[in-house]
C-alpha cells in the first residue's frame, strides 16, 4: 500500500478517504510580467491594466499578470534586450524603438505628417503591411500581437515655436531613430537622443531646448511644468507594438493563448478608443494650468511644417524601403 501511497504523490495526486484521487495541490499561475515606460494614467497604461483584467478573467486565473509602468524594472533602453532575455514577458515599446533591433521598416511610422489621419493610420497597422512587419520580428525572438496608438506629437520649448525656423539651434529630445534625427536637423533642431524617464529632468535643468511627445505623455510625465512654450502641430504619431517573447508564447497551453489573444484584441479596441480623449483632455488640463503657452499653427504654419519635412521622406526612403513607403502612402492617400 505504501507503494501505492508513494505512487501517487509523485504523480501529484492525494488518496481519498475511500481510496480515490484527487489534485494534491493547484498547478501555480503563469505570471507573466508585462513592463512599460509611461504613466498608468496614460492610453497605453490604461490598456495594460484592462489586459490583466481581462487576461486574468479568460485564462480562468491560470495566468498572473504583472503590471510594471514607469520604469519600474527597465529604462526604454533596455527593455527589448530584456524581453529577448526572457526576464520580461511583455513589452509596448515606441515603434520607433524596432530600428536600432534592425527592422528599419517600423520607422515609416516615425515620418513627419505622412498619417493625415488615424483612421488611414489603422488601415496600414491592420492591413497586410502590419502584418508583414510584425513578421519580420519573428526571428529576433519577438511575437507582436497589437499596435496600440499613443497619438499624434505636439512639440514644448523654451522659446516660442510656430514654424520650423524657430527650432533652429535648439537641442530638442528625440527618441533613438534615425528618421527622427533627420526630421529634426531638416528643421534645424539639434537632435538628443535621450530615455524617456529622463526627459524631465533634461528640460528641467536645461541639458535639453525642448522634447516632442503626445499631450497625454507631456501632461503625465509634467513635462508642460517646466516648459513655456508648446505648439500643437501634430506633427507625427507615436504608437506601440504590445509584443512577447516569442518563446514564452509559443510555449504557452493552446486554451491560455487563447484567453490571451481574446483578452488582447479587446484590450486594443479600448485602448485605442480613450487615446483621442487623453490627449484631448490632456491639452485642455494644460492649457488651463497656464503654465505653458500652447499655439495653434495657421493653415499657413502647417504647409511650412510640410514643406521642410516632405525631404526626410526621399531621403529616408532607401532605408525604411522605396517600395514600403510608396505603398503606405497610396494606402493612407498621402501627398
Amino acid at each position: 500500500m505504501r507503494y501505492l501511497v508513494a505512487a501517487a504523490c509523485a504523480a501529484g495526486l492525494a488518496i481519498g478517504a475511500f481510496g480515490a484521487t484527487a489534485p494534491a495541490f493547484a498547478a501555480d499561475p503563469i505570471v507573466l510580467k508585462f513592463s512599460h515606460v509611461v504613466a498608468p494614467n496614460t492610453p497605453k497604461g490604461k490598456g495594460a491594466d484592462k489586459f490583466k483584467e481581462l487576461g486574468e478573467k479568460y485564462t480562468n486565473g491560470k495566468v498572473k499578470i504583472e503590471i510594471y509602468p514607469n520604469s519600474q524594472l527597465y529604462k526604454d533602453k533596455e527593455e527589448l534586450e530584456a524581453l529577448q532575455l526572457g526576464s520580461v514577458q511583455m513589452l509596448a515599446p515606441s515603434l520607433a524603438k524596432f530600428g536600432p533591433l534592425g527592422a528599419k521598416e517600423f520607422e515609416v511610422f516615425d515620418l513627419p505628417f505622412l498619417f493625415p489621419s488615424v483612421e488611414a493610420l489603422h488601415k496600414v497597422q491592420t492591413g497586410p503591411i502590419g502584418k508583414r512587419l510584425f513578421k519580420l520580428l519573428e526571428g529576433k525572438g519577438i511575437v507582436g500581437l497589437a499596435f496600440w496608438d499613443n497619438g499624434f506629437k505636439d512639440f514644448t520649448s523654451n522659446k516660442p515655436v510656430k514654424v520650423p525656423d524657430d527650432l533652429l539651434g535648439l537641442k530638442i529630445r528625440i527618441q533613438s531613430s534615425k528618421v527622427l534625427e533627420a526630421q529634426m536637423k531638416a528643421y534645424g533642431a539639434v537632435p538628443q537622443v535621450m530615455a524617456f524617464s529622463e526627459v524631465y529632468q533634461g528640460l528641467q535643468t536645461g541639458v535639453i531646448d525642448g522634447q516632442e511627445n503626445t499631450p497625454s505623455n507631456i501632461y503625465t510625465q509634467k513635462f508642460y511644468e517646466v516648459q513655456k512654450y508648446g505648439a500643437d502641430t501634430n506633427h507625427g504619431y507615436i504608437g506601440y507594438a504590445v509584443i512577447v517573447n516569442k518563446k514564452f508564447w509559443d510555449g504557452l497551453p493552446a486554451d491560455v493563448r487563447s484567453g490571451l489573444e481574446k483578452a488582447m484584441h479587446e484590450a486594443t479596441e479600448y485602448s485605442n478608443s480613450i487615446a483621442k480623449t487623453e490627449n484631448d483632455d490632456a491639452m485642455t488640463a494644460m492649457v488651463k494650468s497656464g503654465k505653458t503657452d500652447f499655439y495653434k499653427p495657421t493653415p499657413a504654419d502647417i504647409k511650412k511644417w510640410r514643406a521642410a519635412s516632405k525631404p526626410v521622406w526621399n531621403e529616408m526612403s532607401s532605408r525604411i524601403g522605396k517600395d514600403l513607403l510608396k505603398e503606405v502612402e497610396k494606402e493612407v492617400g498621402a501627398d
